[in-house]
């Protein structure tokens, strides 16, 4: 067997880099007795470099250059390559379209712009759409979540027995209604069975319920998914 004469499946695993393109690479398994020049091929529809502007170097796992791929007619399989070596593609052209980095990084590319009177007379766009749903759904989602709240809230009373999530903790109710302190919308105020609380009813120095401390919790009405006499 003559030094080219390579059994059937002769394929090698090679990383694929390139010299304009930092954050580009790709994994490829080809033949070894594919063309320098077919790999050209290959390469060319993988990263637009110009068959004709093309270099290839091999390069070992450490990134060491092992060989030129300079002559076209010769297989792969001439240069010894092994499985996790790296083919580096030298792009030649100045003027190709992976040089200037504007392929990696779009702050380069030049931003088409409208005014906005261009923009409102356009027969469609996304600001006469917001305002085409807003003019049909004229409730906010606060609004809508207040109102959810209050809801639940309608069917919690101070004195209820109650489960809070997480975690089934049992205690009975102390307080419901809106407490700006902690933020909009409507809050539960729970008294623990257990010392699993986090204060005495009083938060950020306004005192919503009295109970012991570490008794006390505040959470919203969705939290409390239980509330019966046990």
């Amino acid at each position: 067997m003559s030094k080219l004469q390579l059994p059937a499946d002769d394929s090698v695993a090679l990383r694929v880099t390139h010299s304009n393109l930092a954050s580009f690479a790709s994994d490829i398994r080809v033949s070894q007795q594919t063309t320098v020049e077919a790999l050209k091929e290959k390469l060319w529809k993988k990263t637009g470099t110009a068959v004709g502007s093309m270099r290839l170097e091999l390069r070992d796992e450490a990134g060491a250059r092992v060989a030129d791929l300079d002559r076209d007619a010769a297989p792969l399989a001439a240069y010894s390559p092994y499985d996790g070596y790296r083919l580096h593609i030298i792009d030649l052209d100045p003027s190709s379209v992976t040089s200037g980095g504007w392929l990696e990084d779009t702050s380069l590319v030049e931003k088409y712009t409208i005014s906005d009177e261009a923009y409102d007379k356009l027969g469609t766009n996304f600001r006469k759409f917001k305002e085409k749903m807003v003019s049909k759904n004229p409730v906010s989602d606060d609004k809508q979540s207040d109102n959810h709240m209050e809801e639940l809230c309608a069917n919690i009373k101070v004195g209820d027995r109650c489960e809070v999530e997480p975690g089934a903790k049992r205690g009975t109710v102390k307080f419901v209604g809106r407490a700006e302190a902690l933020g909009r919308g409507f809050w539960v105020g729970v008294q623990y069975d257990e010392p699993l609380g986090k204060h005495d009813g009083m938060v950020k120095g306004v005192r919503f319920f009295e109970c012991p401390q570490g008794h006390g919790a505040i959470v919203r009405p969705e939290k409390v998914k239980e509330w019966k006499c046990y």
